[in-house]
């Protein structure tokens, strides 16, 4: 099977078909041998159920489909369905980190961890947050639990599969998190190599998985730190506002320290851009600036703005399950092929 054609059998659960035998594509596209050299149609980006929220993404969305240009104003590259694995594991830790809230982070660890489980890749989340709103995001009551991620960092003998949940998304399970977090910051202090107790109680897990993704707290302190010292990449959501954009000097900064401190394998994946509203000056503006200080370091991928995403979380689902055929499944879809692609580049 061709690229093409594993793409327009994917897209027949994701969206409209072309006409068959037509030679095109829907929405007037030929097929790729017409784009220019190295880009591609991508039929997830052109499914548009919701016009309204598309048009978050794409303020000139004719100019974007026939040049290719993605939200970022960079040529978009095509990014392959990834075909399935024969093994699991070693599992990839990428930190999903910003010491501001309100950003993404928790919505982005759901969503990108459901969208490579939907690919066949086995994904373990890690709330690592006292607030406990990945756990919550995944339907799970933390106020309910005896045993969380505190448990298996403060007690010794401690086993994994005792804290362990599965979700309703098949291959993706979840190490949750409560309040009881919060005292682990204070406790840490007096213990030997406190900045990688995490990585000590992830380890034994990392040979059952291909990703772990940890949600961190919002704030750079002794947690936050744990998660970037065991963490192999940084996603960095980033909200299109201007105070968002300020944080991120320092937040770089602290990753560059845990690389020469405690992690030199530590890398900055990625700078995701959410909650984007292209209709707005200010979106526009912040996501140009962000292009143009971290250049390639920018995710091609963007996230809108849409109320499906509120609406997943009281439905305790993920986008992909809770809304399959919107746009905001389709962005988390392609983030998650693009960050496949970037593993793969290695």
């Amino acid at each position: 099977m061709t690229a093409h054609q594993s793409q327009q059998a994917h897209h027949g659960t994701d969206g409209p078909q072309g006409d068959a035998g037509s030679g095109h594509l829907p929405g007037g596209f030929a097929e790729h041998a017409e784009l220019p050299e190295g880009h591609f149609y991508d039929p997830d980006a052109e499914f548009e159920p919701d016009p309204e929220y598309a048009a978050t993404l794409a303020p000139d969305a004719a100019r974007q489909r026939r040049e290719r240009i993605g939200p970022t104003g960079r040529p978009l590259p095509y990014f392959p369905i990834p075909g399935p694995v024969s093994e699991h594991g070693p599992a990839k830790i990428i930190a999903m980190c910003n010491q501001k809230g309100g950003v993404g982070k928790t919505t982005s660890t759901i969503n990108l961890g459901a969208a490579l489980a939907e690919y066949g890749r086995r994904v373990l989340l890690v709330d690592f947050d006292p607030q406990g709103a990945l756990s919550v995001g995944l339907g799970v009551n933390p106020m309910e639990l005896d045993l969380t991620v505190y448990n298996l960092l403060m007690e010794r003998g401690m086993s994994s599969e005792e804290v362990l949940l599965k979700t309703a998304v098949a291959g993706m399970d979840l190490l949750p998190s409560n309040i009881d977090l919060s005292a682990a910051e204070v406790q840490l202090v007096s213990e030997v190599a406190r900045e990688s107790t995490l990585q000590r109680a992830l380890e034994p897990l990392l040979p059952d998985y291909d990703f772990v993704v940890i949600d961190c707290q919002p704030s750079l302190g002794l947690l936050t730190v744990n998660a970037l010292t065991a963490a192999h990449k940084v996603i960095v959501p980033l909200e299109c506002e201007f105070f968002a954009l300020r944080g991120v000097a320092l937040l770089t900064e602290t990753i560059e320290k845990v690389q020469e401190r405690l992690n030199p394998q530590l890398e900055l994946d990625g700078i995701l851009a959410t909650m984007y509203d292209s209709r707005t000056v200010h979106s526009r503006e912040v996501l140009a600036r962000v292009v143009e200080a971290f250049d390639d370091n920018v995710y091609h991928t963007v996230i809108g703005r849409t109320v499906r995403f509120p609406e997943t979380t009281v439905a305790g689902e993920p986008i992909t399950t809770y809304a399959s055929n919107s746009v905001g499944a389709a962005a988390y879809r392609q983030l998650a092929r693009e960050v496949l692609a970037r593993c793969h580049a290695e």
